[in-house]
Order: structure tokens, then sequence, then C-alpha cells
């Protein structure tokens, strides 16, 4: 590591999505090439020395234990949802330690999750992907999750999937470099949009060629009413009277524009809710049909097995015995 220059740990655990790592050191190696000097320097790091595989199943070398690094400015967790320490005692003891001393401390996608675990983000705002949110809020009532792809609040840095990370460096470097280094970097790489803070993140609809933002406003508005109601479900009526349109006026520019009824979509949205927390909680089937709306689990389990052709309990079963080194469920982000 050159004097002067900014120097990032990604600390790496089982099943971590590996495209946020490349997407975090790929525009740093680039800005060093394109300035002729290492502004940015990098290393990877474990809980031990022993090799982490990737979600990818391609397996990483650490450069450095955790309880051995020294000198970086920036520590980020890169993990799927269920990462934790081997040793969380020691761990979040030299993690916390580096916090103390000036540290900004940072989770990619689901290494929120680990993260969160260490006590770090307690009394803090979080990025949190939008395919982990049920299962974070689950585990994490009292944390504040964001639904923006960036959030930095006091020290602490989350982006919610590798595009968001890549966004998180381009800004990194536009900081330490200044734009017109931060722009040709984005262009090496194509990137055609750089994302802030203040940028939500795109949720996909029924259409695979739109996601929520291009939507009529009136859809928009009925898809956030519907994603406010998930465990105290809301009446369709209710929803076609809030946007200002009646039931069937609803019915049809709700097809027309996701493809499918708002009756059907409310469903789904709370079974792809009921499905977060079958792969990435510990939850009891009532308690997870209680989280999405149901009295019970027996429809809850019905309508699960019309969206998902299994059974959640079938899911978890599943999605567990596909962890990497029974640690962290895949899809990581």
């Amino acid at each position: 590591m050159k004097k002067n220059s900014k120097y990032l740990g990604f600390l790496i655990f089982p099943g971590f999505p590996m495209a946020c790592l490349t997407s975090a050191i790929e525009p740093l190696r680039a800005a060093n090439e394109i300035v002729g000097r290492e502004a940015f320097s990098w290393t990877v790091v474990g809980e031990s020395g022993e090799r982490v595989v990737s979600s990818a199943r391609v397996g990483f070398d650490p450069d450095v234990r955790l309880a051995d690094l020294e000198g970086v400015d920036q520590l980020h967790f890169l993990s799927g949802p269920a990462g934790r320490f081997d040793n969380p005692r020691s761990a979040n003891a030299a993690v916390r330690k580096l916090a103390r001393h000036g540290v900004a401390i940072g989770g990619f996608s689901g290494g929120i999750f680990p993260l969160a675990r260490s006590g770090l983000m307690d009394g803090h705002t979080c990025a949190v992907h939008w395919c982990y949110e049920a299962a974070f809020k689950a585990e994490f009532p009292e944390i504040r999750a964001s639904a923006n792809v960036i959030t930095i609040d006091r020290g602490r840095v989350t982006a919610a999937g590798a595009a968001a990370v890549f966004d998180l460096m381009l800004g990194l470097i536009d900081a330490e470099l200044g734009a017109e280094t931060m722009t040709e970097v984005a262009c090496w790489f194509q990137h055609p949009l750089v994302r802030g803070e203040d940028v939500s993140q795109r949720i996909p609809t029924h259409r695979t060629d739109r996601t929520e933002d291009m939507l009529p406003e009136a859809v928009a508005k009925a898809i956030r009413l519907f994603a406010e109601h998930v465990e105290q479900p809301i009446q369709i009526a209710e929803v076609a009277e809030a946007v200002a349109l009646s039931a069937r006026q609803l019915d049809r520019t709700f097809q027309r524009a996701t493809g499918q009824s708002p009756l059907k979509y409310y469903r789904m949205l709370r079974m792809k809710k009921a499905r977060q927390l079958a792969l990435y909680s510990n939850d009891t089937m009532t308690d997870i049909a209680l989280s999405v709306g149901y009295a019970s689990s027996t429809p809850m389990v019905r309508h699960y097995i019309q969206a998902f052709g299994v059974t959640p309990q079938e899911d978890r079963k599943a999605i567990n015995s596909i962890r990497v080194q029974g640690n962290a469920p895949i899809p990581s982000v």
C-alpha cells in the first residue's frame, strides 16, 4: 500500500456474492490505471486464513485475517444473508475496534446481515436489497431499512447489490480524484448511470420489460399501498378508492400495466415476502403466515404452492441443501 492511497478491506463470508467483490475492486483498479498511481489499494479479509467459497462456487484465499487487519480506511462485509462469524466474540471485537479508530464500516447486499448481527448498525440506517427486505426486518425490526441503493450514515456504508457497489465506488473515485476520472472509469465499463444515496431500488413487476418506476401513476401508487399492507391486508376496493379509480378501472389499468390483476399481484407480493422468510429466517410457518397477513398457515401454504410449486417447508429444505459450507444460502446479489 502506497502512502496517500485510500485503503479498503473486503471481509468475505462463505457464500458471498462474487459480483459485489469485483464491482468494488475493478473500478478502483481502473482509476489507478487512469491516473497512473496507486490512489486506491485493497485487501481481501477473512475471519481466518482459510479459503472462502463464493455463492458462484469460486474460492478465494484471503490476504489477511481479520484479527491482523491494520491501516484500512474502510471495511466492508460481503456475505449472503445467513453469514455469521465462527467466533463472533473475537471477530466482533476486532470490527468494533476498527470502528472506534475511525474506520468506515460497510455491508454489501447480504453482508448487511452479519454486520447487523455484530451490533454495529444499531441506531443507524442501512440499504437493504429488496429481495432480503422481509427477512431483514423480521430479524432486525429496530434497525431502519432504506429502499435506496446506497445509504451512508455516520460511518456506516451500505449498498444493495453489485451494481450499487459499483456506483458507491464511482462516488469514492469522484471524491478522491474528481468527476473527470470518475466519468472515464464509468465509460471504461460502459456504466451509463451513476446513482447516489437518494436513488431508490428498481423493483421488477410481472412484466419483464418494466420496473415499478416505469408504471402509470395510479398503478404505482396501488403497488405502494399493497407493499405497505403486507402484514395487515387491504381490500382492493380500498386501494381503488385511494387511487381515485373504480375497482373495475383499477383492474383494467393494472392488467394493462403489469399483465395480471391487482388481486393476483397483491397475493404474489405477499408470497414473495413469505418466501424470503422461508429461505432466510428460522421463523415457523405460523409466524411467516402472520407476517404476510394470514390468520393461519394453511391458506398461506396453499397459496405458496400455487405460486412456487412447492411448500415453504420444501423450499427451506432445498435451500439448506445447497448452502455453501453450511453457512450462506443463494441467491446472493
